[in-house]
């Protein structure tokens, strides 16, 4: 009998939004940049937070996410706090910046910076 593998959930999905904005950013990245990384840093009135960088080595504990821009990373100590999740970029005429849809996030501050699980 053959044993079924469940498939594993993408760790991240990125909409062709955010895909372009990863793409402009690698366009005018520094020299030395190889990707660009997502992380969750401890910070905010809720505990975690999102943070976007560029990364000029790659650490193997981080899972790769290839884009027709450029590499992105996602930091393999925040990606429990992050599989299943979207990231888009929205730009309207007060606010640019990244959004995450978390399934993980168990709720956020009042002005959407951070989030805890």
């Amino acid at each position: 009998m053959a044993t079924k593998l469940r498939a594993r959930p993408a760790a991240l999905i990125l909409t062709p939004s955010a895909e372009a904005r990863i793409a402009a950013l690698m366009a005018q990245a520094p020299a030395d940049a190889v990707g660009v990384k997502l992380s969750t840093p401890r910070r905010g009135c809720s505990g975690l937070a999102y943070s976007v960088d560029y990364v000029t080595s790659v650490d193997p504990l981080d899972e790769k996410i290839a884009t027709p821009g450029g590499d992105f990373y996602v930091d393999g100590g925040s990606i429990l706090y992050l599989i299943g999740s979207t990231m888009n970029w929205v730009e309207d005429d007060f606010t640019a910046g990244f959004v995450f849809v978390n399934p993980n996030a168990k709720g956020s501050c009042g002005c959407g910076e951070s989030f805890t699980v």
